[in-house]
């Protein structure tokens, strides 16, 4: 079988690290995979080992030549089936691009944010399957008016591998300047407004009266990086609150945070979350999209409703006055990823999607 997958991310985390898994366990199971994804995007390096990479340009949603690029190129490699892996204008000028080709093409939905129903009746005619990588995000297109016929649901999903190693804390106080008495928070999430880092902004002068040790990381970058240093810097919180950048140390990061907080509004799944579960950390998050699904309450972390930095805050407070219950929710979190969110389930579930389509198309290819 041959699968030509498109991603237009340019950053190796989030939607294009998933795509990683992907690639590497197809590969392992025999499946030839051709890679389209922008030029000097850190995946076309990354997916080399595992599929044959195709780097073009790929400049968004208003990029209408991006569908003639990928007409050509499913002409050229001729894939059994096409996967669309992001929005960013791949999702319909691949679309279109397998449409006028006559290949089979199934396009995995990572976010949650709400589409107008004649939209999805019209964009979602373009793919065989629509993989929604959480049951929220199903429940959403389903309300939205998609055909549960056309809906599968495949979780993302971590290598938890990396992620176990012990807690290096003397590296990490150097890293990031803390003492040796800092308990810190990590938040890992591109700096937009709906990840919510402002409403733990908000939460923070109270935990701070109880716990003046406390640190807060934001781990990520994105367009919300000036607001947030201004908002910081009005509240006088620059010895506490610290925007740390990208980093892609975080398997040596995670296990030595005290807390994930997530506090985002709207989320598909959280990769960021199955990565904290996976290095022991307890998390606190908001009750939003597929974010319930990676952080069960009361078992691997706390939930909140979203946009109340009240609730958030007494959240936090809880943990970091429980260490017992802590450590407790971080070995549970452990556990969950083990049992639930295995690379090998995720490539397993987009297999069995590839050749249910191929079967209902009617279309040979070899057993693997």
């Amino acid at each position: 079988m041959k699968v030509l997958h498109v991603e237009a991310g340019r950053n190796l985390y989030g939607g294009a690290q998933q795509v990683l898994y992907l690639l590497e366990g197809l590969h392992a199971r025999g499946i030839h995979n051709v890679l389209a994804c922008p030029r000097d995007s850190d995946l076309s390096r990354a997916a080399a080992p595992f599929a044959q990479v195709h780097a073009m340009p790929m400049w968004g949603d208003m990029d209408l030549l991006m569908a003639p690029r990928l007409y050509r190129l499913m002409r050229r490699v001729r894939p059994d089936i096409v996967h669309l892996h992001s929005r960013i204008g791949a999702d319909v000028m691949g679309g279109i691009a397998a449409r006028l080709r006559g290949l089979p093409v199934v396009y995995s939905r990572r976010q949650d944010n709400p589409e107008p129903a004649w939209w999805v009746r019209l964009k979602y005619r373009l793919h065989d399957r629509v993989i929604a990588i959480s049951d929220g995000i199903a429940q959403v297109k389903l309300a939205e008016g998609l055909s549960p016929q056309r809906l599968r649901v495949v979780r993302s999903v971590v290598d938890a591998t990396p992620y176990q190693g012990p807690a290096d804390k003397a590296w990490f106080r150097a890293q990031f300047g803390l003492q040796e008495h800092s308990r810190t928070l990590g938040v890992v999430a591109q700096l937009i407004e709906r990840k919510g880092h402002l409403v733990l902004l908000e939460a923070l002068p109270s935990l701070l009266q109880e716990f003046p040790e406390l640190r807060v990381l934001f781990f990520g970058k994105g367009p919300l990086e000036r607001p947030l240093r201004e908002a910081i810097a009005t509240r006088g919180m620059q010895s506490q609150v610290q925007l740390a950048g990208f980093r892609p140390d975080l398997p040596r990061i995670l296990p030595c945070l005290d807390l994930l907080v997530h506090p985002a509004f709207r989320e598909g799944l959280g990769v960021s979350l199955l990565q904290a579960s996976a290095a022991g950390v307890p998390i606190v998050a908001c009750r939003a999209g597929g974010i319930p699904e990676a952080v069960r309450d009361g078992l691997n972390g706390v939930l909140v409703p979203p946009g109340d930095a009240a609730a958030l805050g007494q959240a936090i407070a809880r943990l970091l006055r429980d260490p017992a219950l802590a450590q407790q929710m971080g070995e549970a979190g452990r556990a969950l990823v083990a049992s639930e969110f295995s690379p090998d389930s995720m490539v397993e579930g987009n297999l069995t999607i590839y050749r249910e389509v191929l079967a209902q198309r009617g279309k040979a290819w070899a057993e693997v």
